[in-house]
């Protein structure tokens, strides 16, 4: 009995693996599609979303079973409790990936000299799921509380975006539907970062039991286990 049970929570942290490797492809092809106009990756983002949403049924279903026939407790609860926190999140990402690449498929390319702020501010929120992720797989409290931290670096992004948005409104020859994708992918980029901000806390969450509020800084407001 305890030989399955440990078989499941093995698996189960393969599988969040396999499921945050899911959303960060699909926003690491979101980019490329961004940067390249590639339309036919772009479209193959926005199709492919049900795979991580029948990634997320997968554990959700996984983590239920634990719950009512292992009956966890102490760490091993809060890697199932957290588990189920965290890819929501995750789903979500790969939801946001979907939205930007949709947004691509009808961007106008005439204004590719303003997407470089866009561009740069899709690779921070990247890089921030890419490190959220390893954190939960390595079990990377440090590099947890970074994931925390840079979340203020892709919200800096989107003032900048909206400003650099704002400025073109005022000029002569520019798209007004192309400056309204480009704030909706920044905001959409700007969600991505809090996603990946919440499944670091989650993994904080797992390993010491407390939540970091990340409106009152990595080690604020602490919901004890």
């Amino acid at each position: 009995m305890r030989e399955l049970y440990n078989h499941q929570l093995r698996n189960l942290c393969d599988e969040i693996e396999s499921m945050g490797k899911l959303c960060d492809n699909a926003l690491n092809d979101a980019i490329k599609a961004l940067q390249q106009g590639d339309q036919e990756l772009a479209r193959s983002i926005y199709q492919s979303d049900f795979v991580i949403d029948q990634k997320e049924r997968e554990i959700e279903n996984l983590c239920l079973s634990i719950i009512l026939h292992q009956q966890p407790i102490a760490s091993d609860l809060r890697l199932v409790s957290a588990s189920l926190k965290l890819i929501t999140d995750l789903e979500r990402i790969g939801d946001q990936a979907g939205d930007i690449a949709e947004i691509v498929m009808n961007l106008d390319y005439t204004e590719k000299s303003n997407f470089k702020l866009i561009e740069d501010m899709a690779l921070a929120a990247r890089a921030m799921v890419n490190d959220a992720i390893k954190a939960f797989v390595t079990q990377d409290l440090a590099l947890a509380n970074q994931v925390i931290e840079r979340d203020d670096i892709v919200d800096d992004y989107l003032v900048k975006a909206r400003d650099q948005m704002v400025s073109l409104i005022t000029e002569q020859g520019h798209s007004p539907v192309t400056i309204v994708d480009l704030i909706m992918m920044a905001k959409y980029l700007e969600r991505i970062g809090d996603h990946a901000t919440n499944v670091a806390n989650w993994v904080i969450f797992q390993q010491t039991g407390e939540h970091p509020d990340k409106n009152t800084g990595a080690l604020g407001s602490l919901m004890q286990a």
